[in-house]
């Protein structure tokens, strides 16, 4: 099918398709810019690999409940411990295989008997330093399963080892040291700041 305009033959059908060639020409383009610019501000895997700061809302983790946030692609934990388990952790030093936390598995200002910056709140990364395993928690004392003097804590299920409320490991079973705790901080009571250290500055701190 043609049509004459100024004098000239033009075929429909020809200049339909070059129209419709040319519009999704077009939309490649627009979408090669698009895709680059939405990809840019994703965490690039090198960030992602370095972990950045997990900022933590922990106002409504309530007195004995655990909290799992991820940092650095590994689970970390928050616990509120209630003044009971506070109580018992001075208890069982004996069954402990570092209960002075001599081992360097955490910052030098959690090198305390709670392993902690604030007493209540216990921050520890859940990976069994057995196997790597994720231990669970078994918060209830005297558990059947685990022994009428269980004062609360973590149990791994896959090879046995124990830990207690402040994380640190019991003597006999594999797991060789007591959990790590990871840098931390607190930004305010409701906030927790995980990956700086209370020396060191973040952004976010600073409100840019």
């Amino acid at each position: 099918m043609s049509q004459e305009v100024e004098g000239h033959q033009v075929d429909v059908r020809k200049r339909k398709f070059l129209i419709a060639a040319t519009s999704a020409v077009g939309g490649v383009a627009v979408a090669g810019v698009a895709i680059p610019l939405v990809v840019s501000m994703q965490p690039s895997a090198r960030a992602r690999a370095a972990g950045a700061p997990v900022e933590v809302d922990i106002s409504k983790v309530e007195p004995g409940m655990l909290l799992t946030v991820e940092w650095r692609g590994k689970p970390v934990w928050i616990v509120n411990r209630t003044p009971e388990m506070l109580d018992l952790l001075g208890k069982h030093d004996d069954k402990l295989a570092d209960p002075k936390s001599d081992m360097p598995q955490q910052p030098d200002y959690c090198k305390n008997p709670t392993r902690s910056i604030k007493p209540e709140y216990l921050v520890a990364v859940g990976i069994c330093t057995h196997l790597g395993c994720s231990p669970t928690y078994r918060k209830e004392i005297g558990a059947a399963d685990l022994g009428a003097d269980w004062p609360g804590g973590f149990f791994c299920p896959c090879h046995g080892s124990r830990f207690d409320l402040a994380a640190r490991v019991y003597k006999g079973v594999p797991a060789p040291t007591n959990l790590v705790i990871p840098p931390h901080q607190f930004v305010s009571d409701a906030k927790l700041l995980i990956g700086v250290d209370p020396q060191q500055k973040d952004h976010r701190l600073q409100g840019s």
